[in-house]
C-alpha cells in the first residue's frame, strides 16, 4: 500500500514538472499557435489549448490500463496523473478562470497564492515575457502579504 501512495505521488510530482516544463518550452514555444487560445478572450466555453488536457488524459488512462491487470507501478502513477489532472480542473478552470461558475475566486491563503501567480502568468498576451508556469508549485513572492 505505501509502495502504491508512493507512486501516485510520483505520478501527481512528475505530472507538475512536466506540465511546467512543457508549458514553458512547448506551449510557449513552437506549440503556440494552439495555447495562444488560453492567453486570449473568448466567448466559447472550449478552446483549442484544451487539446493538451485530452492528451495528458490519454496518458493517464493509458497507464492506468497497462497496469491495472497488476495494479503495477503503471496503475498508480497513471492515478497520480489523473488525481493531478482532476486538481488542476478545479483549481485552474473553476477557482481561477472560473469556466465552470461553482464556486467563488479564492480571497485568502495557498489558493490566493497560486491564483495570483496564475494571473501573473496571464498579464502577458503574447509567446514571450510570460512568468509562472507551474499550478501547485509557484515562486514564494505570490504568496506574501496575503490573508491568512
Amino acid at each position: 500500500m505505501i509502495e502504491a501512495i508512493g507512486f501516485g505521488i510520483l505520478g501527481f510530482v512528475l505530472m507538475e514538472l512536466s506540465g511546467w516544463a512543457i508549458h514553458k518550452y512547448l506551449m510557449h514555444g513552437p506549440l503556440w499557435k494552439i495555447h495562444r487560445t488560453h492567453h486570449e478572450h473568448s466567448e466559447s466555453f472550449f478552446e483549442l489549448n484544451d487539446l493538451f488536457s485530452l492528451m495528458f488524459g490519454g496518458i493517464s488512462i493509458l497507464l492506468i490500463f497497462l497496469g491495472a491487470g497488476e495494479l503495477d507501478f503503471r496503475f498508480w502513477i497513471g492515478i497520480g496523473i489523473s488525481t493531478y489532472g482532476m486538481l488542476y480542473f478545479f483549481l485552474h478552470d473553476v477557482l481561477i478562470h472560473r469556466r465552470v461558475k461553482w464556486l467563488d475566486r479564492p480571497r485568502g491563503g495557498f489558493l490566493q497564492g497560486i491564483f495570483k501567480a496564475h494571473q501573473a502568468h496571464h498579464q502577458s498576451r503574447k509567446k514571450d515575457g510570460a512568468v509562472s508556469f507551474g499550478l501547485f508549485f509557484v515562486p514564494n513572492k505570490y504568496f506574501k502579504n496575503l490573508k491568512r
